[in-house]
């Protein structure tokens, strides 16, 4: 009888939410595991920096209590990755602080593990002493000042502090940063399965059903590993897989086709085919991992920069948008004039949506938009010196003459009240580089406990 470990993928990343039906029609195929990716750094530095996560903690614990209360009755291990939204410990903790509480309010009993991702200073300053952090393309040497500048720095974790973790007999494993594939295919290799088609497997269930047609990051999508192939399908009815959607979700956020890197190697795909086992099924077969020496992690970092204040406008004027080039660089000249004293720094940016918002100065297409709509954003090293510049930017350009102007009254229409918008901390990525390790697990500790307790009626 051929071997299979049934995957299930309930939704691109909790608090994404999912249709229940789906989800129990991922139960009825009686999977081996349940994981799901807790987060991603696509929203940007603030969130790692901060330490806060970018999703809802009311819609991640409806997601959890939904998953929690099917993999503990049915005995069914639960695997979060990448915890929190970005997988530092504040991160985690809030995540673990949510499932104590649904494990406490549904009444229920399993063993807990949790595995951190935060990286230590000391430790890593020590680390650039010993040349083990190396650069990431096209980036630079990371430096001590670099390091001690960061609020929190993670690694990214691989499938084997996971695979302790099951050893461990944990039912629920709760991870901080990891490698997005690790959380859907630590159980299968842990019982044997190929790793390069566990871990391909899990580059594409990641998402969920955003590999189908059509697509979502909101739904449910399982997968079958075999001892050759695995297969994907989604559990929504309205939806399918075919050859193109999940080969096109193979190169998602990936530069290179055929070489996906990871903790420790990575994946090869040259031989990869992709062939429709069904009219909603997809067969996947022929990937392979190669393993690397030394082992590498990628770390992520993220530091404060400064403060942030925005101002949302629109104008339809078509004279204002024919002049708009001349009249940015005007007010910033005016800006620069008045506050040329200042010894504090600032950055004064102006994106104009309708004509180049998107693309700025790549934008092929020169378009003579009927609207235009403009978000003026001061950055700055005091909040105070961040709202100035914001706010004289903005009334600069409400009354800025031009050639052809007809109106004083106001060039811009604002859609709030107050117009000005204080953002707050501004965070930027300032650690993506790899560390050579000897152990993948010296930087993930596992923590396992019991946890919850049932009460005798």
């Amino acid at each position: 009888m051929m071997r299979e470990m049934r995957v299930l993928s309930p939704t691109a990343i909790l608090g994404y939410g999912f249709p229940i039906s789906s989800f129990e029609a991922g139960l009825e195929k009686e999977p081996d595991v349940i994981a799901v990716d807790g987060g991603s750094i696509d929203p940007g530095p603030y969130y790692l920096g901060s330490g806060k996560s970018f999703t809802d903690r009311i819609a991640v614990k409806r997601d959890l209590e939904s998953i929690l209360k099917a993999g503990v009755e049915r005995n069914i291990p639960v695997i979060v990755g990448t915890a929190g939204g970005s997988g530092a410990t504040p991160h985690l903790n809030w995540c673990v602080e949510i499932v104590r509480e649904i494990v406490e309010e549904a009444n229920l009993t399993c063993k807990l593990a949790v595995i951190p991702a935060q990286v230590d200073k000391e430790f890593l300053k020590a680390q650039i002493a010993e040349d083990n952090v190396k650069v990431l393309e096209p980036g630079i040497s990371l430096s001590v000042e670099e390091i001690q500048k960061s609020t929190h720095i993670v690694g990214q974790i691989g499938v084997e502090p996971i695979i302790k973790a099951l050893e461990e007999e944990a039912q629920v494993i709760i991870a901080g940063r990891a490698y997005d594939p690790t959380v859907f295919a630590a159980l299968p290799i842990k019982e044997g399965f190929d790793k390069g088609l566990a871990l391909h497997m899990g580059k594409i269930l990641e998402c969920a059903s955003i590999a189908a047609i059509p697509g979502s990051g909101s739904d449910c999508m399982i997968a079958y590993l075999r001892e050759d192939h695995f297969l994907l399908e989604p559990l929504n009815p309205t939806r399918k897989c075919t050859t193109t959607s999940v080969a096109a979700h193979t190169l998602y956020e990936k530069s290179n086709p055929y070489i996906l890197p990871g903790p420790g190697g990575y994946l090869d795909l040259h031989e990869t085919k992709f062939e429709q086992y069904s009219e909603t099924t997809v067969k996947v077969s022929g990937s392979k991992y190669i393993k690397e020496h030394p082992y590498t992690i990628k770390l992520e970092g993220a530091k404060p920069i400064g403060y942030r204040t925005v101002s949302i406008a629109g104008a339809r004027d078509p004279i204002f948008i024919k002049e708009i080039d001349q009249i940015v660089e005007g007010v910033r000249e005016r800006v620069a004039d008045n506050f040329r004293t200042i010894e504090s720094n600032y950055e004064l940016f102006f994106t104009i949506y309708g004509k180049n918002g998107v693309m700025g100065e790549l934008e092929p297409e020169k378009m003579n938009p009927t609207e235009i709509g403009i978000i003026i954003e001061a950055v700055a090293d005091r909040e105070d010196l961040a709202n100035t510049i914001c706010s004289f930017a903005r009334s600069t350009m409400l009354h800025f003459g031009y050639p052809g102007r007809v109106s004083t009254a106001g060039n811009l229409a604002f859609p709030y009240s107050p117009s000005d918008l204080e953002a707050g901390v501004v965070y930027q990525f300032n650690v993506h580089h790899l560390l050579e390790v000897d152990d993948p697990y010296h930087l993930f500790p596992i923590k396992v406990e019991m946890i919850g307790g049932r009460t005798n009626d």
